[in-house]
């Protein structure tokens, strides 16, 4: 991953904010995006939301690989295996040996900027 193009990415275009718990019971309500009738706007405001929504998987997604490093941290006496890890995130084996890879990356990469 490119610095540059990372950075780019923790922009956040959108806030994301919560809907009340009655909007969120109605299928037809997303965001109050259905209220929208300018198709411009509507246009603008959706695709704010798919940005932000992609920035916040990407965000969470390396916050999953930093804890999948920590838990399988051999220092630790309570340390996981990569199947044990990938069971409990729903990976598989593989999946969890690459996101622990890339964990130790992030977490590498955050001690340096310290």
């Amino acid at each position: 991953m490119a610095e540059p193009e990372r950075t780019e990415r923790r922009l956040r275009p959108a806030p994301l904010l919560f809907e009340p718990s009655d909007a969120a019971t109605d299928p037809e309500h997303f965001f109050d995006l259905e209220s929208i009738e300018d198709p411009r706007e509507l246009l603008a405001r959706a695709t704010e939301l798919a940005l932000a929504f992609r920035a916040a998987q990407d965000r969470a997604v390396e916050f999953q690989a930093m804890a999948a490093a920590q838990l399988a941290d051999p220092r630790r006496f309570d340390r996981l295996s990569p199947a044990a890890i990938g069971e409990s995130a729903q990976w598989s084996e593989d999946y969890a040996e690459k996101m622990i890879d890339f964990g130790e990356g992030l977490l590498r990469g955050g001690a340096e900027n310290h």
